[in-house]
């Protein structure tokens, strides 16, 4: 019994990490923390964390690599698409396809110099972190920004859900009830996808968890998808950012679960010459995964352009740092070949709640990047430790 405890707690240790976290900035801030604007801030603040964390997990699948380019190229990616959309006065979706064809043509210029001319992965986005935010703000033209930004685009990437079903106004308070239907169709689904993964394990011979498990993993599941629904309903709709997230997010957990060249990213940070010689073109691989990243960071800036309402020269400061961050401490390995989806999110939901709560106690945001950059070294301690425990088993 006690070596199942000691086993649940090592296989979760960063979500009950989380969990201690968010009750303690709850506690020093006298339940502010979980107020609905809170949740609501958590999100929309956060957003291109989760997004480009997604895109920096499948860079450091292939062995530990990174991308230093992305907060850059946010910023001038984001300068591009501004003056596309103001400056032309082009419609948004025009704006949309000039940025993203800019990411997909930096992510081939990109992958290109590493995978096929073998630049390292960090030079090449060294280049880029040092080239690009000098580009976007000379495009810039001495102004600190371009504002403001069509409002069908602010909408589409930082508004609100509109309630469908006409919510009750109860003691003074709007209920959305499009948050709650949403985060009850969620759940069944989620219960589904749990029990039919056991069923066919068992069908196959696999080794599956207990019917137990699967119901308390289900229980816990909907609790905070039907939380996040509640106070969503309280904060006026379930934003846009989140819908964002959320179809990146199960799009790339399919990748990297259930298809082949999901699989070839892990193998390849196995063992990149044994995978190599197995008949998997690493090149194309690792060049599929800059290509992604590149495209990852134009969503992000998307996101961060409808939040702020304007594309300027800080846009992306330090962005690189939070996804790298973000996918160290859920567990991705710094070394390649390990690491999640789920975990990432784990990671940079935690990121997420140190920024907000040491923001809601009036921390200085010097002590902050203190806090995050012992977190970082903790949990990269945490993973050492840990593979030494296990070898030595």
């Amino acid at each position: 019994m006690k070596d199942k405890i000691l086993k649940i707690v090592k296989e979760n240790t960063m979500l009950i990490v989380l969990v201690l976290v968010v009750l303690f900035f709850n506690a020093t801030t006298h339940g502010t923390m979980l107020m609905p604007s809170q949740f609501n801030a958590l999100i929309t603040q956060n957003a291109y964390v989760y997004v480009l964390a997604t895109g920096m997990l499948m860079c450091m699948l292939t062995g530990g690599n990174i991308d230093l380019s992305c907060g850059s190229f946010v910023c001038l990616v984001g300068v591009i698409g501004a003056k596309v959309m103001v400056n032309m006065g082009a419609p948004t979706i025009v704006g949309i396809l000039v940025m993203l064809l800019v990411g997909v043509i930096y992510g081939c210029v990109l992958g290109y110099v590493i995978a096929y001319i073998n630049i390292p992965p960090w030079i090449a986005t060294l280049a880029g972190f040092l080239a690009l935010r000098g580009w976007g703000v000379a495009l810039l033209n001495g102004n600190s920004n371009i504002s403001p930004l069509p409002p069908a685009f602010c909408s589409l990437f930082s508004g609100k859900m509109n309630d469908l079903f006409g919510g009750p106004r109860i003691g003074g308070v709007q209920y959305n009830m499009t948050s709650i239907v949403i985060a009850l169709i969620a759940s069944v689904i989620v219960v589904f996808l749990l029990f039919r993964e056991r069923a066919t394990k068992i069908k196959k011979g696999y080794v599956a968890d207990s019917f137990v498990k699967v119901v308390v993993k289900s229980v816990l599941i909907c609790f905070v998808i039907m939380l996040f629904g509640y106070k969503f309903a309280l904060a006026g709709g379930v934003p846009y950012s989140l819908i964002w997230v959320a179809v990146i997010v199960i799009i790339y957990s399919f990748i990297t679960s259930k298809t082949d060249i999901g699989r070839y990213f892990y193998t390849i940070g196995g063992n990149k010459e044994a995978t190599r010689l197995s008949g998997i073109d690493t090149k194309r691989i690792m060049f599929i995964a800059y290509l992604n990243m590149a495209v990852l960071t134009v969503v992000s800036a998307f996101l961060t352009m409808a939040r702020f309402q304007a594309a300027n020269s800080t846009a992306g400061t330090n962005y690189e740092m939070d996804a790298i961050s973000a996918c160290v401490v859920g567990g991705v390995s710094a070394y390649g070949g390990s690491g999640s989806v789920f975990g990432m999110i784990i990671g940079a939901t935690l990121i997420g709640v140190i920024n907000l709560g040491m923001s809601l106690m009036g921390i200085d945001a010097n002590w902050q990047k203190v806090v995050k950059g012992v977190v970082l070294l903790g949990a990269v301690v945490f993973e050492i430790l840990n593979n030494k425990k296990t070898a030595t088993k």
